[in-house]
């Protein structure tokens, strides 16, 4: 009798939850469904325009790193604005969700605050291009090529193959060195006082303008730097690609040593003179 009564038992709970389930079912299987459409259509618009706007920006030629920044943007609005509207279908107020996500937002954002500022300088970044992937740019003492930008960090690469992560709360507000695509190669070298300096200086031009990774839209500049004990002494400044700034300034050092050794232009040593006294 006891078995009995116990099977009858979850028998008749079992019947209420499938009485339940079927009430549930028959009541808001109408608005689960138009939700589930509602959300899935969502999506799919938010995809279409985000590659719309992408594909907009592509068109008019502008950074591929705001391109992305503006079209992922677009597409999670446009999703949290359809997820507001399927709740909504189903009769969730979203009040207290976002009152809640209030709450959760201000404690979040107190731990969190270094990844935060990094977060808000990289929109700062993106939006106003200080700049682009490709760039050559130097920051506190660090250069490189910039190979990537990101919302937390950005990524340098240099001429060793070396990854460079700086976040980007340590790039906005600071000294920012932006020579584009080619780095700056300045140097010096001393010749004898007796030397033609016109003939050297029309050596070092000739030398700089038939190597082709010297950019000529940015004239390099030769000419007397200064005056010393040991000789005249030459300066110039001339623009490589940044990639390849050490291979082009060993291989143009060593132009101009064998330029100037076939004119037979003197490059003088420091000579010490010692003086022993009985």
């Amino acid at each position: 009798m006891m078995n009995e009564n116990g099977l009858e038992q979850e028998l008749a709970q079992l019947q209420n939850v499938y009485n339940l389930l079927t009430e549930f079912l028959v009541k808001y299987s109408f608005q689960l469904v138009g939700a589930a459409l509602i959300f899935l259509l969502g999506l799919w618009v938010a995809n279409k325009v985000s590659n719309l706007v992408a594909k907009q920006f592509e068109k008019h030629d502008i950074d591929i790193t705001l391109s992305n920044f503006v079209s992922n943007l677009v597409r999670i609005l446009i999703v949290v604005m359809v997820g507001i509207i399927a709740l909504g279908k189903l009769g969730i107020s979203i009040t207290p969700m976002v009152a809640a996500i209030g709450a959760a937002s201000l404690g979040a954002g107190l731990a969190l605050q270094g990844m935060l500022a990094n977060y808000a300088a990289g929109v700062t970044i993106i939006v106003t291009r200080p700049f682009v992937v490709g760039n050559t740019i130097e920051i506190k003492g660090v250069s490189g090529v910039v190979k990537s930008i990101h919302l937390g960090l950005t990524l340098l690469t240099n001429e060793e193959g070396e990854v460079i992560s700086i976040p980007n709360k340590h790039i906005v507000g600071e000294i920012l060195h932006n020579s584009f695509e080619h780095k700056l190669v300045s140097t010096h070298f001393n010749v004898s006082y007796s030397s033609d300096v016109n003939q050297v200086l029309a050596i070092v031009n000739q030398v700089l303008s038939s190597n082709k990774q010297v950019n000529q839209q940015r004239p390099p500049q030769v000419g007397i730097n200064g005056f010393n004990s040991i000789g005249l002494e030459i300066g110039l400044r001339y623009w490589v690609p940044t990639p390849t700034f050490y291979q082009n300034k060993y291989q143009i050092n060593l132009d101009l040593m064998n330029a100037l050794q076939q004119a037979g232009i003197t490059i003088p040593c420091p000579v010490r003179e010692i003086h022993i006294e009985k």
